[in-house]
């Protein structure tokens, strides 16, 4: 996510964002990936999948406030390369952010493997495995459920991140009607959980490759093998090809649809000032 406009953004020097995302993601993503391991590894015992869907907000709320002052708060690489595409930040910016991010995120997987590693081992009896009645690999990354194709697995993603990057842009468009700036976070997060109650059934709701690549590189060293990239019909690249897709189509349909109506942000500015003298 990003709530900054590309010169703020760009304030910082690569090397701050690398490191700053580097710890936020470990931070951030750890939420995530340890109430999925919650859940299975517990059998449905200590959690449901509500309580995937709500740590994961709440991971995105924390580290869109740690972040957002110093470097925009970019958790999603393909929000960031989307920034990219549009011009707001530079290539060596977008190297940053992403290494950042990656580095982050496969240090949050090897924390929460280190985190659980007895319940994995107890409870897969040693055998690391992708699919089958004692798969784990799904802790860390997304795997689409058996009745869905892949076409429609990658549907499922695009418009999930259509409706992400929609969302992101609704909360934070100041020619807009966009939310003040110190609930923008909490409201990211209530957004990204919506989606998971909404749009997580077909692939889990990765949205983000830098949520989801980087633990699947992870499991494929750390016991789970090559599987991690061939299993269902080698589903990896979906999750970072689809929402990179529906990102740059959102931002497409936002502008078509909203932001080419709305007013110079001086003239919105003007007209809420006239709108709170009527109500004075």
């Amino acid at each position: 996510f990003c709530r900054k406009n590309s010169k703020e953004a760009q304030s910082p020097t690569a090397t701050r964002i690398l490191l700053i995302y580097l710890s936020l993601f470990l931070f951030t993503q750890v939420f995530g990936l340890s109430s999925v391991a919650q859940v299975v590894l517990g059998k449905g015992n200590t959690g449901q999948y509500l309580s995937i869907n709500m740590a994961f907000g709440i991971g995105v709320t924390l580290g869109i406030y740690a972040a957002g002052g110093v470097s925009g708060a970019h958790l999603n690489a393909a929000i960031t390369i989307t920034h990219w595409v549009l011009g707001n930040i530079s290539r060596t910016m977008l190297a940053a952010y992403i290494t950042g991010q990656f580095l982050g995120s496969f240090m949050a997987a090897a924390t929460v493997f280190a985190l659980y590693y007895d319940a994995i081992y107890d409870y897969t009896n040693g055998s690391l495995t992708v699919t089958g009645p004692t798969a784990t690999a799904m802790i860390f990354s997304t795997y689409p459920a058996p009745n869905v194709s892949l076409q429609g697995a990658f549907f499922t993603e695009f418009t999930a991140t259509v409706m992400l990057i929609l969302g992101v842009l609704v909360i934070h468009d100041e020619k807009n009607n966009a939310a003040i700036k110190g609930a923008q976070p909490m409201l990211s997060g209530m957004l990204v959980l919506g989606i998971g109650l909404g749009m997580g059934l077909n692939t889990g709701y990765a949205i983000n490759p830098s949520r989801d690549l980087p633990p699947r590189i992870f499991t494929a060293i750390a016991g789970w093998g090559t599987a991690v990239f061939t299993a269902e019909h080698s589903w990896w690249w979906v999750p970072v090809a689809a929402p990179i897709l529906g990102c740059l189509f959102g931002v497409f349909v936002y502008k078509l649809c909203i932001d080419f109506h709305n007013d110079p942000v001086h003239e919105t500015e003007h007209k809420k000032e006239e709108a709170g003298m009527e109500t004075s």
